[in-house]
């Protein structure tokens, strides 16, 4: 006999939210700002409606963001590298807040210079 099981999602907004904050913490851990929202993306994608994307997307932006920083650090010699950080450590602050704000209003996430390497 063959069943036809489908997975409903729920939904859940709160966890989305938390999700794209769980970013922050690599102001307090090195690489927490990746593990903790890379966990809750893999154990929770097939149970949280959205959650694929929005962590499709907080991933790209994660490892975007440490791409750049790596270039960033050779122009430190030539001072632009200062800058270059600078941009990248307000950008790493913000659009998580501002993608969380996204998140609990049910909108898809936008993270700027996002190279996709999760699709």
């Amino acid at each position: 006999m063959e069943s036809n099981y489908h997975t409903l999602k729920r939904t859940d907004n709160q966890l989305l939210v938390i999700t794209h904050l769980s970013q922050l913490l690599t102001y307090a851990t090195v690489f927490g700002g990746i593990i903790a929202p890379l966990i809750l993306w893999a154990t929770q994608k097939e149970q949280v409606e959205g959650m694929d994307a929005h962590g499709k997307s907080i991933i790209n932006f994660q490892i975007s963001m440490f791409i750049y920083s790596i270039i960033s650090i050779p122009f430190m010699l030539v001072g632009i590298g200062f800058i270059t950080l600078g941009i990248i450590a307000i950008l790493a602050f913000v659009m998580p807040i501002v993608n969380a704000i996204k998140a609990s209003n049910g909108e898809l996430p936008s993270y700027p210079l996002s190279i996709n390497f999760v699709s």
